[in-house]
């Protein structure tokens, strides 16, 4: 079972400032209202693995799959035999940058997991941005 969700925003903020946001962990919780915290062993990096704390008491480790630096970043989070999969996308455009995030939600119960995952993406995306732009 899959579930996918896809969200794209502009903003007035640069490829460089959204991504000097999503490169430096220790901000996520400041524009993620799903995440407390998150640890990552090593760098912002393809490879990398760590663990991020998730509103409601929820542990999850996660993986740094896919890293383009400043332009895009692809995490894997696994709780039980449920994978979530976040692909983070930036790219210019004339007045900025277009920010778009597709999650993918696959195994048992995705379909009712998936809305809940997701129904934050609004809020993280307006406060990232918001916060980008007045870098």
């Amino acid at each position: 079972m899959t579930f996918e969700y896809e969200l794209t925003v502009a903003t007035t903020a640069s490829p460089a400032d959204v991504w000097a946001l999503w490169s430096d962990i220790g901000s996520w919780h400041a524009w993620d209202p799903a995440v407390e915290r998150v640890a990552l062993e090593g760098h912002f990096a393809e490879g990398a693995a760590g663990t991020m704390s998730l509103v409601g008491g929820v542990e999850a480790p996660f993986m740094l799959e896919i890293v383009e630096p400043g332009a895009r970043f692809l995490d894997r989070l696994s709780i039980g035999d449920l994978v979530i999969r976040i692909d983070h996308q930036v790219s210019a455009t004339d007045g900025g940058a277009e920010v778009l995030v597709r999650t993918t939600v696959e195994g048992p119960g995705a379909d009712d997991i998936g809305p809940m995952v997701t129904g934050d993406t609004p809020k993280a995306l307006e406060a990232l941005t918001g916060m980008a732009e007045r870098r």
